[in-house]
């Protein structure tokens, strides 16, 4: 467990987290324009002013503590590979659920130690629902104000009541519904964002596979929180825990996300990524 996060600090990072997700829901709730970046994905004015408000709140809270932003100039790997610890934020994760108002967008918070998130923040404001966890730690969402304590649960037995399998909403169907159909008794649900990982954290689902292509600010916050609730996040061909910032490239592997290991779900995995 890190030190460095006090009950002062993190209550000063939600506070801080909340008071970008209010410029957020400014933009939202008005006409915006969408950009188009290099690589195709969608960018709005919320995204950039969360940005700029986030990485003031660490740079102030955080003095001399790198932060590594979705919305950031690229940094090299020879720079980043020094650094022991680190902030790694997505301002805005969902931003074509932002653009299509259906609520399902988060703010991205994550300190990252030797290559590990251990602690994040992730906050749905449409929702109005933080989830907060430390590994070694706490681990608690706040709904409407009220903070409850939360921990991934047991894979139910399938015969009784069906596992709960959550996906993204816009990639990777086929592989998504390939995987499924090698499961015991299961429902699936469709959402958007870094919710999915949060809803395995807190026990309202048993599995998230991720069978299409994310970057590491897209999952460090949420993983923390997964790893905090006594979930797991590994690569899918592995099933060792993703880490962070260890090659140039930021984009993650193929992973899943569980409450619970299972040869079922292990083999239903290995027979649709060739593993």
């Amino acid at each position: 467990m890190t030190a460095f996060i006090s009950n002062e600090r993190r209550a000063r990072l939600i506070e801080g987290v909340h008071a970008a997700g209010r410029e957020v829901m400014a933009v939202y709730k008005q006409d915006f324009s969408v950009e188009t970046k290099e690589d195709q994905s969608p960018l709005t004015e919320a995204d950039m002013a969360a940005h700029h408000s986030l990485v003031a709140l660490l740079e102030n809270l955080t003095p001399g503590v790198p932060v590594l932003s979705e919305e950031s100039a690229e940094v090299p790997f020879a720079t980043r590979q020094s650094w022991e610890r680190y902030w790694l934020i997505d301002p805005l994760d969902g931003t074509k659920e932002f653009i299509n108002k259906n609520g399902e967008f988060t703010l991205n918070v994550a300190l990252v130690e030797n290559g590990v998130p251990v602690f994040g923040i992730v906050y749905a404001p449409v929702l109005q629902t933080t989830w907060v966890g430390q590994v070694g730690g706490e681990v608690f969402k706040i709904a409407q104000g009220i903070y409850i304590n939360i921990q991934a649960r047991e894979l139910p037995d399938p015969e009784t009541a069906p596992w709960k399998v959550v996906g993204s909403r816009r990639h990777g169907a086929e592989i998504f519904e390939a995987f499924c159909s090698g499961l015991p008794t299961q429902e699936c649900v469709s959402m958007g964002s870094s919710i999915k990982l949060c809803l395995v954290a807190e026990g309202n689902a048993d599995l998230y596979p991720r069978l299409a292509p994310t970057s590491e600010w897209d999952t460090a916050a949420a993983q923390a929180i997964v790893t905090a609730a006594g979930g797991e996040v590994l690569n899918a061909e592995t099933l060792e825990p993703l880490r962070c910032n260890q090659q140039e490239s930021v984009l993650n592997p193929y992973f899943i996300v569980c409450g619970q290991r299972d040869p079922r779900w292990e083999e239903a995995l290995k027979k649709v990524t060739g593993s």
